[in-house]
This record gives C-alpha cells, sequence and structure tokens, in this order.
C-alpha cells in the first residue's frame, strides 16, 4: 500500500480521543500481517479493557522506537485528495506520521535492518494516557523518534502544558430573585478575569508562556440563578510551572477552585546534524515516554498550524520525504 492509500484508510476510520479501537485494531491487524513476512512481533498494550490500546510492532531487541498517536480531536471528517494534499481530521496530526513510519519500518527490513520498533499510542490528544502505560513497559530503546507536525525539522524544544478545571458552585434560585440565590457563573468569570491578567513568562528557546481558556459551561436555564460553572484552562508551558500554580490559585480565591488535570514539562533535544530544525509550542507524549523509551527526538511531516482545524492536510511530498527521513534516521540512530 502506498503513503497516500495507507494515510486515507486511517484518515477515513474516526478515532476521537477515547474512540481508538477502531483505529488500534485496523493498525494491529495491518501490522500483524507485515510482521509475519518481515520477521516482527506485534502486541496490544491495554489502555482500558476491550475499549483502546497501543499497538507496538517489533524487529529484533529494539534500540530505536518510531512512536506516534492514533487519536484526533473532534470532529471528525474523512479523507479527500487534490494534487498535492490529503484532507480530513488526522491527515497531518497524526495518521500519516504513523504511515510514512510503517513505510519507513517496510524500507528498514527491505535493507536487511532490525533493532527496531514502532509504537502507535492512544489518548496524547487528552492525557497521553497510552504513552503513561507504554512507560510502564519499556523494551530497553537507546532513541525514541516521536512524530508530530515539524514540517519535517528537527525541534530543539517543545513547549510544556498545564491543563486545569476552574470550578465555581453557588446556589440556585428564581432569576426573578436574585437575592435568594449565589450565581457560580458571575463567580467562574470573575476568577478568569483575574487569571487572564496573570503575568506569563518567557524563555529565550521557547518564546513566551501562553494561556487559553478552551470551554466554558454552567447554569441550567435564562430563568434560573446558576448553581455550577467550569471553565477549563490550558498554560503553554515554557519553564516551571510552580510560580503559575501558585498565581492562579490565588487569583481564584474566594470565587471558584482550581483542579490540575495534567501538567507536561517543557522539553530541550539534542542536535543531529544534517537535519534542519525548529522549535514548537505543542506539547506531546514524549515527556511520559521518557526516558522510559530512550533519548527523544521530534520530527514528522505536516504544518502543526493546520492541525485541529477545519483545514486539516498535510502535503504528499512531505509525507514521501518523512519516509526517507525517518529511514535514515533510524540507520543513522542504529550505528550509534
Amino acid at each position: 500500500m502506498d503513503i497516500v492509500e495507507l494515510t486515507r484508510r486511517l484518515v477515513d476510520i474516526e478515532s476521537i480521543t477515547g474512540n481508538e479501537l477502531q483505529a488500534g485494531t485496523y493498525l494491529f491487524d495491518y501490522l500483524s500481517g507485515l510482521a509475519r513476512s518481515t520477521g516482527g512481533a506485534v502486541e496490544r498494550m491495554d489502555v482500558e479493557a476491550s475499549r483502546r490500546f497501543n499497538v507496538l510492532a517489533c524487529w529484533g531487541e529494539p534500540a530505536v522506537t518510531l512512536s506516534t498517536h492514533i487519536d484526533t480531536v473532534p470532529p471528525f471528517f474523512p479523507s479527500r485528495e487534490d494534487a498535492g494534499f490529503i484532507w480530513g481530521r488526522g491527515s497531518c496530526d497524526a495518521k500519516g506520521i504513523a504511515a510514512s513510519m510503517i513505510l519507513a519500518a517496510e524500507k528498514l527490513r527491505e535493507q536487511g535492518i532490525s533493532g527496531f520498533a514502532l509504537l502507535f499510542l492512544v489518548g496524547e490528544e487528552r492525557n497521553s494516557a497510552g504513552a503513561f502505560v507504554a512507560a510502564q513497559s519499556p523494551r530497553g530503546c537507546a532513541y525514541v523518534i516521536n512524530g508530530e507536525p515539524t514540517q519535517n525539522k528537527l525541534a530543539l524544544a517543545s513547549k510544556g502544558s498545564l491543563r486545569l478545571e476552574v470550578h465555581a458552585r453557588g446556589r440556585a434560585a428564581h432569576s426573578a430573585y436574585p437575592e435568594l440565590g449565589v450565581s457560580a457563573i458571575d463567580g467562574l468569570l470573575d476568577a478568569l478575569e483575574k487569571i487572564r491578567r496573570i503575568p506569563l513568562p518567557s524563555d529565550e528557546v521557547l518564546g513566551s508562556c501562553t494561556l487559553n481558556i478552551g470551554t466554558i459551561e454552567g447554569g441550567r436555564a435564562p430563568n434560573v440563578i446558576a448553581d455550577s460553572a467550569r471553565a477549563e484552562v490550558l498554560i503553554r508551558l515554557v519553564g516551571d510551572p510552580g510560580p503559575i500554580r501558585q498565581a492562579i490559585a490565588a487569583a481564584a480565591q474566594g470565587h471558584a477552585d482550581v483542579n490540575e488535570i495534567v501538567c507536561v514539562p517543557p522539553v530541550h533535544f539534542d542536535r543531529v546534524d544534517g537535519y534542519p530544525t525548529t522549535v514548537v509550542s505543542f506539547t506531546t507524549d514524549i515527556p511520559a515516554l521518557t526516558p522510559s523509551w530512550g533519548k527523544p527526538l521530534l520530527i514528522g511531516p505536516g504544518d502543526i498550524r493546520l492541525a485541529h482545524t477545519a483545514e486539516e492536510r498535510v502535503a504528499k511530498n512531505e509525507l514521501l520525504d518523512a519516509v526517507e527521513i525517518y529511514t535514515n534516521l533510524t540507520r543513522q540512530l542504529l550505528a550509534r
């Protein structure tokens, strides 16, 4: 199967985070057939029994692992293609990457090379659940090449993330008599306004820390004083999260409670000669995978600015280039 066909088949399987079972099953079956003909072995790593799992394919004792995720953000929309691009949810982030890694594995085996693995993970878009499970079953790898959209440039650093839930509680009442109630929405808005004013740090490599209020929900009806309201906040970290945690807790005090959902630290990477470099603002599975799966590298086809949008797409020529990049980079690292 060529890169376009395999990418489109993967894109056409809806796998929004939590619903990766069908995509995992397809990859397990596909890689099982490849492993039978090339001397590999494939296994499932259960993340939620009977619901979703990681897929691991090994050729020999792996010193290098190529890894990416198979879940996507909502909403799902199927693939299409034109002369230059494959479109669809996950085409860029990260099913085209998975297809490139699979074709690189085929090339490596054609060249008689072993000692590498493919690891496809669930849950990256939410909480890296699959990566944390994989971290409990390391295979002695020296390197893990993580695939995310970097326009085929080797990342020198990636931002971390701090995901928080801000929850305000009130007392319900008839809206004609607001003095009988306490509005949770008012409390949440007051907390969020103070949180938005917190000064954020910057880093000379990663740039500025940023904050996004991603979701807000609450209340029961327009004529009811809201007794509950919540928001989800995501901070892109460039350094120590401690001072930001303290500042947010202080801003919310007296208005709302703050619960931490997940914290992923920023990561700095080493250079590898011969590859153009970049710095990325997004977060990856790498902090959850390392050090268990070896020293990390981050590279993949696609433009992250198109991921998570209605215009998500990946250039066909970038996918083809990625096959060569993953093949050659694996060979280089194995030679070490």
